[in-house]
């Protein structure tokens, strides 16, 4: 059976081919797909396709006749047809906790790096200027308001660490009733009530049509001026031209990036102008324990499909029965 690396951005894959070793598979060199007619020219014979970025569309699919299973590096699947996969009896797989604990570490250095001014200061001290003039005013952490969009494993693991730093946290979901109290401790507010009340607006949503420019002008208009915005979950949560416009008529006080709707980000963007960002190279994910299950765990998932066997994470579980 074969199995296809179609996108891959992480180096080396000995790990990759150690792991389908052990299950008596191979992968050949992988491939660096960006469009859709590039996947075409590359799984027709494909059992298993292991992705990253690239499209894996219904088109796809319909191409790739013995085609059983599309694992995903990390946790979102924006970039594949999830339903078509389903209608097909497709398994879509996905590693929905490998990065958890960086990514929530992320949020909080962002958060403050921000709230603290830390690369203004560093900025100054680098030119030759002492002094606090340029971050102020600071507040005090202690009782502001850390709000998370999305309530998921993330979410909830910046919601601690933000509590254990002083903040006060609230969250919405659409799959929690505001008014109530998750399992944790965290208050269920309306998306509204949390834009308006937050100091911290902490993004922890899939990329999907409903969460797409989530964040738009009005969004941010419903901001406290004084509000920062923390996106590590996915570049088109955001509209960057809304976000430049209010960072730059200060409608609110400052945002801190690690995700990008055109990742990488291009050079001389606007938002590298701006002052008042942060602005990180989608590094929330990283760290060498999170680097070996995200590039380990896909190819398990896939190989235990092709075995017969039931995948640690999978996406459509009933394509198997």
């Amino acid at each position: 059976m074969k199995i296809i690396i179609i996108d891959s951005n992480l180096g080396s894959i000995d790990l990759e081919r150690n792991v389908a070793e052990q299950y008596g598979f191979s992968i050949d060199k992988p491939k660096q797909c960006r469009t859709e007619e590039d996947v075409l020219s590359v799984v027709k014979d494909a059992d298993a396709v292991i992705v990253q970025y690239a499209p894996v569309t219904r088109k796809v699919l319909e191409a790739s006749p013995s085609l059983k299973v599309v694992s995903e590096y990390g946790v979102g699947v924006d970039s594949i047809d999830l339903a078509a996969c389903t209608e097909r009896g497709i398994a879509v797989c996905n590693v929905p906790d490998y990065s958890y604990q960086e990514v929530s570490d992320q949020a909080i250095a962002l958060t403050l790096a921000l709230h603290r001014g830390i690369v203004m200061l560093d900025k100054q001290i680098r030119s030759g200027s002492y002094g606090l003039s340029a971050v102020k005013p600071l507040h005090r952490i202690s009782g502001r308001i850390f709000g998370v969009v999305g309530l998921g494993r993330i979410a909830r693991a910046a919601a601690q660490k933000a509590l254990g730093i002083g903040y006060k946290v609230i969250g919405t979901d659409i799959a929690f009733a505001p008014g109530t109290v998750t399992d944790d401790g965290i208050p269920v507010v309306t998306f509204d009530e949390l834009l308006s009340q937050s100091d911290v607006v902490s993004l922890h949503v899939p990329l999907m049509a409903a969460t797409r420019h989530l964040i738009n002008a009005a969004a941010l208009s419903k901001m406290k001026q004084e509000a920062i915005l923390i996106n590590t979950a996915r570049g088109g949560v955001v509209d960057t031209e809304a976000l430049i416009e209010a960072l730059k008529n200060k409608t609110i006080r400052g945002a801190g990036l690690d995700v990008f709707e055109t990742e990488p980000l291009p050079e001389n963007h606007p938002l590298t102008a701006l002052d008042n960002v942060v602005l990180t190279p989608h590094a929330g994910y990283y760290s060498e324990e999170s680097l070996f299950e995200l590039k380990t765990r896909p190819v398990q998932n896939a190989a235990d499909v092709l075995a017969g066997k039931q995948p640690r994470n999978i996406l459509n579980p009933s394509v198997l029965k």
